[in-house]
């Protein structure tokens, strides 16, 4: 049987979005296109940027936001950007152009209100049958998980930033 799924990578833990960068990478190369939205991540520069240049053909990757939005001094304007980067995720849903479409750190928009989460529950079960959706961030909402055909939960049990090792590239970014 093929279905698509609702993913999602939830938990405090590390992860999640590098879950579902080796999910879109497996995708590309099966020759399947892919549809990446990354929400707040911001302007920095991350090794997976550089690593999906090289599948630019099939990985169309998008930065929305403008960085780690639960430090934001202007929060209406963090949710105004949110509403537009989940009309661009849906537009991307709806062209019928990807066979998976990554939301990541999407839970972060639902958990701080940013959006309301039963209209996004709505469009994404109306989504083509065969596409798979797959959703990153901590705080996912119990109606998400619900909803969803997957979760997984990364749990911390042990970090280098707890001892003061700063973050790494190759690790972190």
């Amino acid at each position: 049987m093929t279905k698509g799924l609702l993913i999602v990578h939830t938990g405090e833990g590390k992860g999640k979005t590098t879950a579902a960068l080796g999910m879109a990478m497996r995708a590309a190369g099966h020759g399947l296109p892919v549809c990446f939205i990354q929400f707040i991540k911001g302007s920095w520069r991350y090794g997976e940027l550089e690593a999906v240049k090289r599948f630019e053909e099939l990985i169309d990757f998008h930065v929305m936001g403008k960085g780690f939005t639960w430090k934001s001094e202007n929060l209406e304007e963090d949710a105004r950007l949110a509403q537009e980067a989940w009309a661009f995720a849906c537009q991307a849903i709806d062209s019928g152009n990807f066979h998976t479409v990554v939301l990541d750190e999407f839970t972060y928009l639902l958990h701080y209100g940013m959006l309301d989460i039963e209209p996004c529950l709505e469009f994404l079960a109306r989504r083509n049958p065969t596409q798979h959706v797959v959703i990153t961030g901590r705080y996912a909402p119990e109606p998400l998980i619900a909803a969803a055909d997957l979760v997984t939960e990364m749990r911390m049990i042990k970090h280098p930033l707890k001892s003061g090792v700063k973050a790494q590239k190759g690790i972190e970014f």
